[in-house]
């Protein structure tokens, strides 16, 4: 590691030490528009003179460069999909170093019917990975916030909880003008920015910073959304504050103010409440320099109540972001959350086995205290024209004070009880985290010679204190009114676990042709674990319990093991107008190395492997608002660490898992297919995606399952490779239509997914093989939405969703089918000019669950409010949350040799009175001439 450390320092500045050459060569500069004066991006521009061509592409504000110019006179020659081609000449005036080409005006192509203006605004422009809104032409009410803007377009949905998914995909991110925001927290965003000064919504299918910076892509892509701010917003400030209170002692107070200016953003966020509304989330950090491949940089924590239980919420946070120069640019946050959750639920567990299920009953109570500090910062520097760096240093610190109890009752095949188990559990833990990576990019000629390489290195460790009491009354199957015996185990552990994760990546691009380009890349990726586990057992008399062949509940376990990989790749990219593509391979070797001790063994971890694998991509654009692209990627997953010790694990006699220090990594082979499309003059939409997986050496479960006498219902779990390949397949469609300036817009969108899961069962303790299963899963969702919406003062949403879940399993007859049906009415109306009603009504019909499938809420939220002051500055609310008073959370899980049924309490019915203040100024706008009052921070949810 320290050789490879020296060398890329080496090597950095080496490379940054020649940025001086050239600096004073001659420069050409231009700019495309359309003829509405839109910057044209993305297009091919060529600099023709004697003996000598060089390429390049516009930028995203329609701006091209050409370095180191040699020829006195030559020729600009522009096209670009959708556009007439067309080329000046141009003499380069003697004695100067740089000219300013005059402006391409491009005609648009008449055959190319797809690229559309309405009303002077192209609302929607597919633009390769990125699908590019315009939000002017959106009906926002007062007060909307981003959120408001995105639940408005085409592909794009926003559930109650607001989670945000694009085209069939969940969001990860969410960056404004192009950087991280509170470390790309979706929420944070989406709820608390204004949406009247946002200029555009992008949702990008990224690639990481390699890809943005060089245009080679390689992995898998997350989706994310990039909201452009009007530049016209970029001097002035807002502010919000928020205070609520309503029955059941529920009450809110939120604060938020922005302020920009030029080269500046801060950002400062407070919130503190009862009503399930948290302002952070704490999983979610900046992907950095570099992404991450797992191990000591994983986020940990989370925070409780965001779907399910009551929440007491409080947090705050800033974010800063400053401009000392075009070339250096600083930006980052800091946030800091408490939650106080407390969650009911109700389960229903089946375990599959060879003559049945074996079914669970459970209800429990939990409490979580989550306390979180998260902190991240990024430096930006282009050193040069040629040169770029980026650097993003981490922390973090989660601490969790967790306390449940519960009461389950066991049944066999037969449906007889089995026993029952008192449960109650009580954790401390503490999780601090650090880490830092970086990039530097080096374009080593205007051709698109290019070296890039980045690197990270991230530390995290774990605390833990635990102690769990189970109390079990076995059951006497003969006569089911008696019991046979009962069981105490009170169980104390200590955890310290640390790990560390650190990788390094180069790539070379070489064009050899006016189109191609060849890559040579290679990565490299190390998870290091060091971890202690030490548990000990006692009786009703606090006297320690013995092991025995059984019962293995004292150990003291110490693991240190680590797992490496290095990827050598070389592939071939193409690149015109229309098509895109990359061909080539990869290898990757892996290994997993260590050991594993007890008091009295110890075990050996070493298993190498190698995986080859394709490198493909391909890109086609039909039209400038129509492509499909396919991408392949493949990634090696190591096993967890409790699926490789080799010891026995678990805090109950009855409930154990044995880990297998044997195991090989999985490798998954992915192929994802998106296809987009537009026909914006018949206000038209059409989004798909497939997406397939096909696992090899995947690790599956082998559980046993048997009734012991005296002891009661026993289970064991191992791991082992599967020497099957494993696969599973999803989709997504979305279809819009909009018709009379919007008016009117009708949305028809589902998908399919198949899920192939494998476990291995038995009912004999004693058995080394068992009967395999094939759990497969079909999951069909369909929805269909209608919005009614004639301008600001009027929204009519109704819709209807169908979600049908099949599982079949190849062992017995354990077939199970789920369904719910979820009519909607979603609507506000101004009755006066400044006086709004809203309401939000659903209805679910759910069936499959079992005794669960009583659960069919009909919640039913409304409000009314009354804005006053100059320029509506404050607004009065009253609010009422599910008035009849049946919210609930209902869901199933199917995994390899279970499916679980679980109902979860969720906020319930109350009324809340909120006062709101909001203020704005921007560039020389005075408050009392704002009259949209769009404040931010978002109300509490209907």
């Amino acid at each position: 590691m320290d050789r490879i450390v020296r060398a890329f320092l080496f090597i950095c500045l080496l490379v940054m030490g020649t940025t001086g050459y050239a600096q004073t060569k001659r420069v050409v500069q231009g700019m495309l528009l359309d003829t509405e004066s839109r910057p044209i991006s993305g297009a091919s521009v060529r600099l023709i003179a004697d003996g000598d061509s060089m390429g390049t592409s516009s930028s995203q504000a329609g701006f091209y460069t050409f370095e180191n110019v040699k020829a006195q006179k030559f020729k600009i020659r522009v096209s670009s999909l959708g556009f007439d081609a067309s080329e000046k000449e141009v003499d380069f005036p003697e004695g100067q170093t740089e000219v300013r080409v005059p402006t391409f005006m491009l005609k648009v192509n008449s055959n190319m019917i797809e690229e559309v203006v309405v009303q002077g605004v192209l609302t929607v422009q597919v633009k390769g990975d990125t699908v590019e809104y315009s939000t002017k032409d959106l009906k926002l009410r007062e007060g909307s916030v981003a959120e408001d803007a995105l639940k408005k377009l085409q592909g794009v949905e926003v559930d109650k909880d607001g989670n945000v998914t694009a085209q069939g995909e969940q969001v990860t991110k969410v960056r404004i003008n192009g950087k991280d925001f509170f470390g790309g927290d979706v929420k944070t965003a989406t709820q608390n920015l204004p949406a009247n000064i946002i200029e555009k919504i992008q949702v990008v299918d990224d690639y990481g910073d390699m890809a943005n910076i060089t245009g080679n892509k390689s992995g898998d892509s997350e989706k994310i959304i990039n909201i452009q701010i009007d530049p016209k917003y970029n001097k002035g400030y807002m502010t919000t504050l928020r205070a609520g209170y309503g029955t059941e002692d529920r009450y809110q107070a939120t604060g938020m103010w922005m302020g920009m200016t030029d080269k500046s953003q801060v950002s400062v966020l407070g919130n503190l409440n009862n009503i399930n509304a948290p302002l952070f989330d704490f999983n979610t950090m900046g992907g950095g320099a570099r992404r991450r491949m797992g191990g000591g940089g994983g986020r940990g924590g989370g925070m409780f109540g965001g779907t399910s239980g009551l929440t007491n919420a409080g947090s705050i946070g800033v974010n800063i972001r400053h401009d000392f120069s075009d070339k250096l640019k600083v930006y980052g946050s800091y946030s800091y959350g408490r939650d106080d959750n407390d969650l009911l639920t109700n389960s229903l567990t089946q375990y599959f086995v060879e003559n049945g299920t074996q079914d669970q009953y459970s209800d429990s109570t939990a409490n979580n205290i989550l306390s979180s500090h998260r902190f991240e910062g990024n430096l930006e520097w282009n050193i040069s024209d040629k040169d770029y760096v980026k650097i993003t240093p981490q922390f973090g610190f989660n601490g969790t004070d967790a306390n449940s109890s519960s009461f389950g009752k066991f049944f066999d095949e037969n449906g007889v009880l089995d026993n029952s188990d008192t449960r109650t559990e009580g954790s401390l833990s503490d999780a601090p985290r650090f880490g830092i990576s970086g990039l530097y990019n080096r374009k080593l000629s205007d051709k698109g010679r290019n070296l890039f390489m980045n690197f990270n290195y991230d530390n995290a460790s774990t605390t833990k204190d635990y102690q769990g009491i189970l109390e079990r009354l076995i059951n006497d199957p003969n006569e089911q009114g008696s019991t046979l015996g009962e069981i105490y185990e009170r169980t104390v552990q200590e955890l310290n676990n640390k790990s560390w994760n650190a990788g390094a990546s180069l790539s070379y691009l070489e064009p050899v042709s006016e189109h191609g380009k060849i890559e040579l890349s290679y990565d490299f990726n190390k998870n290091n674990y060091d971890n202690k586990q030490y548990q000990d057992a006692f009786d009703a008399a606090d006297n320690v319990l013995p092991n025995t062949a059984e019962r293995m509940l004292n150990y003291h376990y110490d693991q240190d093991y680590s797992f490496t990989t290095h990827r050598f790749g070389a592939s071939y990219a193409y690149e015109n107008d229309k098509i895109k593509y990359s061909l080539g391979a990869a290898v990757q070797p892996s290994k997993m190395l260590g050991d594993a001790s007890s008091d009295d063994a110890s075990a050996v971890i070493d298993r190498t492997n190698l995986n080859w694998m394709p490198i493909a991509r391909f890109e086609y654009k039909f039209s400038r608002q129509k492509n499909i692209s396919i991408n392949y990627s493949g990634q090696s997953n190591e096993p967890t660490l409790n699926q490789i010790l080799p010891y026995a694990v678990g805090n109950s006699s009855t409930n154990i898992t044995y880990g297998n220090p044997n195991l090989n990594p999985e490798f998954r082979h992915r192929v994802m297919m998106r296809y987009r499309s537009g026909d914006f003059q018949k206000g038209n939409t059409f989004f798909a995606m497939i997406n397939g997986n096909l696992t090899t050496d995947r690790i599956v479960s082998y559980v046993k399952r048997q009734r012991v006498e005296n002891v009661g219902m026993v289970s064991q779990t191992q791991y082992l490779n599967e020497s099957d390949p494993v696969y599973n397949l999803s989709s997504f469609y979305h279809y819009g239509k909009s018709l009379k300036e919007k008016t009117y817009n009708l949305m028809l969108m589902g998908g399919v997914s198949y899920n192939k899961n494998i476990s291995y069962i038995s009912q004999d303790l004693e058995e080394t093989s068992g009967t395999k299963n094939i759990a497969n899963n079909w999951v069909f969702n369909q929805g269909l939405m209608f919005r009614y919406n004639p301008s600001e003062n009027l929204e009519i949403n109704p819709g209807v969703r169908y979600a049908f879940n099949h599982t079949r399993n190849s062992m017995g007859t354990n077939n199970n089918n789920v369904s719910t049906w979820t009519p909607t009415l979603i609507g506000s109306v101004n009755l006066t000019p400044t006086t709004i009603f809203g309401a939000d009504l659903s209805k679910s019909f759910n069936s499959g669950y079992g005794p669960l499938t009583s659960a069919n809420p009909f919640i039913i939220n409304t409000y009314i409010e009354q804005k006053f002051l100059k320029g509506q500055r404050g607004t009065v609310r009253l609010q009422a949350f599910d008035l009849l008073n049946e919210q609930t959370n209902l869901s199933r899980t199917v995994q390899e040799s279970m499916l679980l049924d679980r109902q979860t309490n969720r906020l319930g019915r109350y009324f809340m009175l909120t006062f709101t203040f909001k203020l704005q100024k921007f560039s020389g706008i005075a408050p009392v001439e704002d009259n949209m009052g769009h404040g931010g921070m978002r109300r509490p949810r209907m």
